[in-house]
């Protein structure tokens, strides 16, 4: 084995372990990691033997290995950057929801707001 192959095998396997730690619902983490560790195990493969990915590329009709894998990160990037957008959407609503409700429980109530602009009742 290469001394490249231990360093991205290693790569990849703290990716994968850092990616699985999450605190999302338990359906959406275990199909999250099941998926995960098929990409760490495709990644390790095609480190340990490159020629099964052109043998691949091959076999869907794409000229090399490394150009499989390149459209394959561009659909994983494309995938990560689909779901961003839709978790930041999220926590803008979230965000929004929040402050309309901090607004609205702070507000000062009609008789609050008629004594501190004077027109309530003078007290000692």
């Amino acid at each position: 084995m290469l001394a490249i192959q231990v360093l991205l095998i290693a790569v990849v396997l703290v990716v994968g372990i850092v990616l699985v730690r999450s605190t999302a619902g338990a359906r959406h983490q275990a199909v999250r990691r099941l998926l995960l560790g098929a990409l760490v195990a495709l990644a390790v493969a095609s480190i340990l033997v490159p020629t099964a990915v052109t043998a691949a590329a091959n076999v869907v009709g794409v000229g090399r290995g490394a150009d499989l894998l390149l459209y394959g990160l561009v659909i994983a990037f494309l995938g990560f950057v689909v779901s961003s957008y839709r978790r930041a959407r999220h926590l803008e609503e979230t965000v929004t929801e929040l402050a309309r409700r901090l607004a609205l429980d702070e507000a000062p109530t009609p008789e609050q707001a008629r004594h501190h602009e004077g027109d309530g009742p003078v007290q000692d």
